[in-house]
């Protein structure tokens, strides 16, 4: 039987902040996440080699709109693998 730490951190480490915007892949699934709440969610398209810009294609249940959004990290968000 499995410790329920070693569970939970397995479970949060999918999940954890991505904080080098550069470390993603093209296709990655992220959630972008500003004040606590997810403010969108969706598959990288493109990473700028600074790694502070981010284009994301939204996708997912609840979408109703399909097209893709900027995001800068000097705007206060933050990414977390979805």
């Amino acid at each position: 039987m499995k410790a329920r730490g070693a569970v939970l951190s397995r479970r949060n480490a999918h999940s954890a902040t991505v904080s080098d915007w550069r470390m993603l892949k093209v296709g990655d699934t992220v959630e972008v996440v500003k004040y606590a709440h997810v403010i969108a969610a969706g598959r990288v398209e493109e990473v700028s080699g600074s790694g502070n810009v981010v284009w994301l294609e939204h996708s997912g249940p609840g979408v109703t709109e399909e097209g893709k959004e900027l995001f800068m990290k000097s705007d206060g968000v933050t990414l977390r693998r979805a």
